[in-house]
């Protein structure tokens, strides 16, 4: 890897990592795209997704400063906050551990995952045709048994390239909650999980990295970190006049794009 990989690859990154498109997805394609493959590629892609969970943690700064005022137990806050988060991270934390070789021997490529980003876009497309009842007009509203119906929609985004966030906010939807605020709780629910995975990934391969590594690996990081900034603040401004439907013409897009790269490439 070079800068300018670590720059692309943060980019990719950034955006990608919150939004209903799949970030796994996005940087196996990418990676495909640049050539670049082993297990320094593998460490830089989990340690910069630590610059994506940052960039929503200070923008929820107050949301998380909440979870640690034990003095309050209303709404999303203090034992109850961290409760809900708890409960929504226990099914795919379970299930990934379950299935933990198995992904990672058989899904892991761009086959896969073109495949999950197609059908991913035409269900987030038909999600916006049904008339679902909202509800629970804020996080603060949310119930544990919304909480633990969302873990269990999330696990789906264990197969790369269907999307943890697209996932999330799908049942956060069918569980009442309006589009904005599943896709808050999407993004606050990203980050324990996120954090969790990203720490034991990075202790088993951390060994082989190099002194050499460092500066590709802080760019990386500081452009995701800038990257999802952006792309967080964009996607709620987007959804508060729109819907997920274009999120799921793009996946059918990019879904087109790799059958084909994929097709001549086997021709």
């Amino acid at each position: 890897m070079d800068l300018l990989h670590s720059i692309i690859l943060g980019i990719v990154e950034g955006i990608t990592e919150f939004l209903p498109i799949s970030s796994t997805g996005h940087m196996i394609l990418t990676s495909y795209l640049l050539n670049i493959k082993g297990e320094v590629v593998n460490a830089f892609e989990v340690f910069i997704q630590l610059g994506a969970i940052l960039a929503v943690v200070f923008l929820y700064r107050q949301r998380f400063a909440c979870l640690f005022n034990f003095k309050s137990n209303n709404g999303f806050s203090g034992f109850r906050g961290l409760s809900l988060l708890a409960v929504t991270s226990l099914p795919i934390l379970v299930t990934g551990k379950i299935l933990e070789h198995t992904i990672k021997t058989h899904l892991f490529n761009p086959v896969t995952v073109t495949w999950a980003l197609a059908i991913g876009g035409v269900i987030l497309i038909l999600v916006e045709r049904f008339r679902f009842k909202h509800s629970v007009a804020s996080i603060d509203e949310i119930s544990y048994k919304d909480a633990f119906r969302i873990g269990l929609c999330q696990c789906f985004a264990l197969c790369p390239g269907v999307s943890r966030a697209a996932s999330t906010i799908i049942g956060g939807m069918a569980n009442g909650l309006n589009r904005t605020t599943a896709a808050e709780y999407s993004f606050l629910a990203a980050v324990p999980i996120m954090f969790i995975v990203c720490l034991k990934d990075l202790a088993e391969i951390w060994h082989q990295l190099s002194p050499n590594d460092i500066t590709v690996f802080a760019v990386g990081f500081v452009v995701a970190f800038i990257s999802a900034l952006f792309a967080v603040k964009t996607f709620i401004h987007l959804l508060q006049r729109s819907s997920l439907g274009p999120f799921g013409v793009y996946r059918i897009i990019v879904a087109i794009i790799f059958f084909a790269l994929l097709s001549n490439q086997t021709l």
